[in-house]
């Protein structure tokens, strides 16, 4: 692994005391879905605290100051497994769910897509989908890179996980963004939306010159629960939104319940997935 990751281990150490401890009894194998996704601050704090720094920091204005350094893809060229390695010394803070390691997670939800039979475009997609989380190599809070996903630059949806914690963002007292369309026109369609700045635009943005387009909507729309699970923001929508929203919500439960699955075996595993990444990439790729 490169000396660059060892330098920002020390900006992943989650902010709350004996978070190894806490994360220790999470990975429970064979969790009832009624188990998932349960967010209060009663329950779990870390996450309700780390949900109040995000709602309040992504404003319009830091989304598009994002947007901006990163989508140029002027970080360097790696490898996708170089980005998948770095992702083990990530622990995401956003996720009630599991205490697994992040190839560990990807593996697990490629191999549960892989195991009922669809497209090695779609395996791969499910491998794919966190390592946007590599934007944390670069030195962005995990607030800014983890988490359910949502829209900036019109009114908040109360689907929205922890809703009430808008109200400390700045974007909240700006009339013109509280709007129900806000800078958008009706039904303008998801990519001329700006969704909040984190891993799921990012690694879409990345891959979108290698992978088929409903790879890429599950790969940039898999953090957008208010939407996939809640049918908000359906007013930004066009009829090709909601036609590719199926692969997303096809694509979710792998993401989510495969959490609960036997931890793969990655050395084993490895080969099938080097061929895989060598089908749809080259041995580099800007990021």
């Amino acid at each position: 692994m490169s000396s660059a990751v060892t330098t920002h281990e020390s900006a992943l150490l989650p902010i709350e005391d004996q978070w190894e401890e806490f994360v220790a009894g999470r990975y429970k194998e064979g969790k009832d879905e009624s188990e998932y996704r349960i967010y209060d601050e009663k329950s779990d704090p870390r996450v309700a605290a780390f949900y109040r720094e995000n709602h309040q920091k992504q404003t319009l204005a830091f989304v598009l100051e994002k947007e901006k350094e990163y989508y140029a893809l002027n970080k360097g060229e790696r490898s996708i497994w170089e980005a998948a390695e770095f992702l083990n010394t990530l622990v995401d803070e956003s996720d009630p769910d599991t205490d697994l390691n992040q190839i560990e997670h990807l593996m697990q939800t490629s191999e549960a897509i892989r195991r009922d039979g669809h497209p090695r475009w779609m395996i791969l997609a499910g491998f794919l989908h966190d390592l946007g989380k590599c934007l944390c190599l670069y030195g962005e809070p995990q607030w800014a890179v983890v988490g359910d996903t949502f829209p900036v630059g019109c009114a908040y949806s109360d689907k929205v996980v922890f809703p009430e914690y808008f109200r400390a963002n700045p974007d909240f007292n700006v009339p013109e963004l509280q709007t129900q369309y806000g800078i958008y026109e009706p039904n303008c369609g998801l990519d001329k939306v700006h969704m909040s700045f984190g891993h799921d635009g990012y690694i879409a943005h990345v891959v979108r010159d290698y992978m088929p387009e409903p790879a890429l909507y599950m790969l940039r729309y898999h953090s957008f629960y208010a939407a996939h699970r809640q049918g908000a923001y359906g007013h930004l929508m066009t009829p090709h939104d909601v036609e590719m929203f199926e692969w997303v919500k096809k694509f979710n439960p792998y993401d989510l319940y495969s959490k609960g699955h036997t931890k793969p075996d990655v050395k084993a595993l490895l080969p099938y997935y080097e061929d895989l990444i060598a089908e749809f990439f080259p041995a580099k790729i800007r990021w």
